[in-house]
């Protein structure tokens, strides 16, 4: 499986291709920041991470995109800003049928690290180990992009089983017992 994976910022998203299935050893094919200006107009800055975005997607092909879910911060600029970015990357994704999967910071840094605590340090320590990389990426968000593919790659197997099943209970599921309530 071939995953982007991209942690969303106006200034700075991090873009990295990791190649990979759960239990086997995993390969980076590549890994970068996409840069706007902040004193940039905002639309240009949305459209610099669109193209940016295209360009990683045109030249490494991913099966599947995965992105930081944005959530609740105490800097309502930050996370607009990290909202668009990451919206941009999902609509570029969806027009071309790539499917988007969006995981937490929570879940990214306890599947990389064993812990949901870790610190962008941890994190960068074993995307390093675990991709086998002379360092870790730079800056951070580049690090935290490889993360979230690698977490993806580790997950979806697991999440793939619970949709079927889900999926496999609402087919076996009568029409009277869909009314019901609890």
């Amino acid at each position: 499986m071939r995953v982007l994976g991209v942690d969303p910022g106006l200034t700075r998203c991090g873009v990295g291709v990791v190649d990979g299935v759960a239990g086997r050893p995993l390969a980076m094919r590549g890994v970068g920041v996409v840069r706007t200006p902040a004193d940039a107009e905002l639309g240009h800055r949305l459209v610099a991470i669109e193209q940016g975005i295209e360009q990683w997607l045109d030249e490494h092909d991913p099966e599947v995109l995965a992105v930081e879910r944005v959530f609740s911060q105490h800097n309502v600029r930050t996370v607009m800003g990290t909202a668009q970015a990451s919206a941009v990357a999902m609509l570029c994704a969806s027009r071309r049928g790539i499917p988007v999967a969006l995981h937490t910071p929570s879940e990214v840094k306890a599947a990389v690290t064993g812990s949901g605590r870790a610190d962008k340090a941890q994190v960068g320590a074993m995307v390093t180990r675990l991709l086998r990389l002379d360092a870790p990426p730079k800056p951070a968000d580049a690090a935290d992009a490889l993360a979230l593919a690698i977490c993806h790659i580790w997950r979806a197997p697991a999440q793939n089983r619970l949709q079927q099943a889900a999926a496999l209970h609402a087919s076996r599921t009568t029409p009277a017992q869909k009314g019901r309530t609890a």
